[in-house]
C-alpha cells in the first residue's frame, strides 16, 4: 500500500507551491513527511522551469506545530539520533541550500520543528494571527532541527534564548520586530503575499537570483567553501583556455594556453 502523499507540489508557472498536507494534525511532521520533503527538494532542484518556491501549510489552523510527538517519543535513543535528529538536519539543510529562493507563507502557528522549517526559507511572510515558539524544554527535550543553530544566525542568540529557555509563544508583531519574519500579510492572505514575492523573484534573471542567494548564504557562514569552488569552476569554464584544455585533451596534444 502506497504511503499517503503528505507533501504536495503545485506548479504555478515558474513558482512551485509546496504544502505540508496534514491539516487534521496541524501539519505536525512525521518520518514519512520528512522523506517526502527530501524528495520534494530533489524535484525542485531538477526542474529547470522553476524560479522560486513557496512553502506553506494546509488548512487555516497552523503552518506546522513541529514534530509529531507520538512518532518520535516511541523511538529508542539510537533511533532518535539516527532516524529523527540526523535525518531531519540533513533534510532541512538541503532545503536551506536549494538554488531556488524559498518564501515561507506562515499561515498559522509555527512551533518547534515547524519554526525550524520556516527558518530554512529565504523570506518569511506571516499571517497576523500566526504565533511562534520553541516549546521543547517544556516536554524535557531540546530543539533538534537547527533551532539552536540556524535560528541563532537569523535572529541572534539572545532572542533564541528568550524563546527556547522559556518555551513561551510570541505573536507575529513580535516576530517581525526581532527579524524572525520579514512581512506580515493581511488576515488569511499569507499565501497570496508570499506568492507575490515569489513571482517578483521569478521575473528577475534566474541565474543572478540563484547566485546572489548562494553568496548571501556564504556570507552567513552556510556553504562558503562549496560556493567559492562552484563559482571559481564556473568562471574557469567560460574561458578560452578551458576550451583549449578540453580540445588538447581530446586531440592528445600539448595545450597552448593564452591566459584568457
Amino acid at each position: 500500500m502506497a504511503e499517503p502523499q503528505l507533501i504536495q507540489i503545485d506548479k504555478r508557472g515558474a513558482v512551485a507551491v509546496v504544502t505540508l498536507d496534514r491539516p487534521e494534525k496541524l501539519n505536525a511532521l512525521t518520518p514519512d513527511m520528512l522523506g517526502q520533503l527530501e524528495q520534494a527538494a530533489g524535484q525542485l532542484e531538477a526542474d529547470a522551469d522553476l524560479r522560486a518556491v513557496v512553502l506553506t501549510g494546509a488548512g487555516d489552523r497552523a503552518f506546522c506545530v513541529g514534530a509529531d510527538i507520538n512518532q518520535w517519543s516511541a523511538l529508542a535513543p539510537l533511533d532518535m539520533w539516527r532516524v529523527w535528529v540526523s535525518r531531519g538536519h540533513r533534510i532541512f539543510d538541503r532545503w536551506a541550500a536549494l538554488r531556488l529562493p524559498v518564501v515561507a507563507a506562515l499561515n498559522g502557528p509555527a512551533f518547534g520543528g515547524g519554526l525550524e522549517l520556516a527558518a530554512v526559507a529565504d523570506v518569511r511572510v506571516a499571517d497576523p494571527g500566526a504565533t511562534f515558539a520553541l516549546p521543547e524544554a517544556g516536554i524535557a527535550t531540546c530543539p533538534g532541527w537547527s533551532g539552536t543553530q540556524r535560528l541563532v544566525s537569523l535572529i541572534g542568540p539572545s532572542h533564541v534564548k528568550s524563546l527556547a529557555l522559556t518555551a513561551r509563544r510570541i505573536d507575529a508583531q513580535r516576530a517581525y520586530a526581532i527579524g524572525l519574519v520579514d512581512e506580515i500579510s493581511e488576515p488569511q492572505a499569507s499565501l497570496a503575499a508570499a506568492m507575490a514575492i515569489a513571482q517578483k523573484m521569478a521575473e528577475l534573471a534566474p541565474v543572478s537570483v540563484q547566485l546572489t542567494k548562494q553568496l548571501i548564504n556564504a556570507a552567513a557562514g552556510c556553504g562558503a567553501a562549496a560556493t567559492l569552488e562552484a563559482m571559481a569552476g564556473a568562471l574557469c569554464a567560460t574561458t578560452r583556455d578551458a576550451r583549449e584544455g578540453m580540445a588538447s585533451f581530446r586531440e592528445r596534444r600539448p595545450a597552448q594556453y593564452e591566459g584568457q
